[in-house]
């Protein structure tokens, strides 16, 4: 049976309610490929995954799905065989786009359990809480983990209690100026942003990311099993 040892945590009961959700991850990168992968193993039915990016060497350090083997491919697609290679029963609906105001509905159409947020464009994020909010969907939120080098710095808080992240300071502005609210699960990094050698871009480790998107697949089932929101 391929979800023994988690029955053997939560019973079969909660197996089968697992069975039947349908959750979203917006973004297949360092933090939502693991999210999604732990979402998977831990027996989801139904997953949609939303991913406009090819899989490119830069992601191999950091992205379950980044191999040499895949570089070039599209992530959605990499990831479903992944997903389906695990669990052949799950359901998957990739959906090869980059969210925003005209898309954002469709895609939460039918309305799913619960939608991760992993991306990093600011304007997709609000998008994704005014949408959630709209239409009373459970939500968590991705801050920054790049330039960062100390998981155990990681919190699992609400946007409203953020702090140091100069991503979780951006968002936090746009959704209130918005007029939203800022009860929004979220996981973001205390830590401050290490100084790289090359400015021009961005620097990231194997824990980090993974980390966090592990928080936020915890968070998510066991907000399913618990219903204890933040």
């Amino acid at each position: 049976m391929l979800f023994n040892r988690l029955e053997n945590l939560i019973g079969h009961d909660k197996i089968e309610m697992l069975k039947h959700k349908h959750i979203v991850v917006f973004g297949l990168g360092g933090v939502g490929s693991f999210a999604a992968e732990a979402l998977v193993r831990s027996g989801i039915g139904k997953l949609t995954l939303v991913d406009y990016d090819i899989v490119d060497i830069t992601n191999i350090n950091r992205q379950l799905i980044a191999k040499t083997s895949t570089i070039g491919l599209k992530k959605v697609e990499v990831f479903s065989r992944r997903a389906k290679d695990i669990n052949p029963d799950i359901q998957i609906i990739a959906i090869d786009e980059a969210v925003n105001q005209d898309n954002v509905l469709s895609i939460l159409n039918p309305l799913p359990d619960f939608v991760l947020d992993c991306i990093d464009d600011v304007a997709g994020k609000l998008e994704l809480v005014k949408a959630c909010q709209t239409k009373q969907i459970p939500l968590i939120l991705a801050m920054g983990f790049a330039n960062k080098f100390h998981p155990e710095m990681i919190r699992l808080s609400t946007l409203k209690k953020t702090s140091v992240c100069p991503l979780a300071r951006s968002v936090r502005k746009l959704v209130r100026d918005h007029g939203l609210s800022l009860d929004v699960a979220c996981v973001y990094s205390e830590e401050k942003p290490a100084q790289v050698i090359d400015k021009t871009i961005l620097g990231s480790t194997a824990f980090c990311p993974s980390s966090a998107g592990l928080m936020m697949a915890s968070y998510v089932i066991n907000q399913i099993l618990e219903g204890d929101a933040l």
